[in-house]
């Protein structure tokens, strides 16, 4: 099992996202349907507390942007989760852009 955190900046406001509701998702096999496992808000800093992942699988992170009124109304990351303590993936915002990389 691995521990996972992510952060939402608004880098256009320079300042955190608070208030985005993240939905963490697994998918046993390839091509199968995705599982809800895990939901959080973002709190003031941004963040959400450690989510758990369901092991060695695909994974993806849903963020619900529909309230920032920016182009993209939700972002989805998809990664691949190893044997490890611990993964970040944070999400780096603009109103017509968007970033992510693999945290420490």
């Amino acid at each position: 099992m691995t521990e996972l955190t992510t952060h939402v900046l608004d880098t256009a406001a320079g300042r955190p996202a608070a208030g985005i509701s993240v939905s963490l998702q697994t998918r046993a096999r390839a091509g199968g349907a995705w599982a809800e496992i895990a939901v959080a808000t973002t709190d003031a800093d941004g963040r959400t507390a450690p989510l758990a992942t369901a092991g060695a699988q695909p994974h993806r992170i849903v963020f619900d942007l529909s309230g920032l009124g920016g182009f993209y109304p939700e972002v989805s990351i998809t990664f691949e989760v190893a044997d490890e303590p611990h993964l970040h993936v944070p999400l780096l915002l603009s109103p017509f852009g968007y970033t992510t990389y693999r945290g420490s």
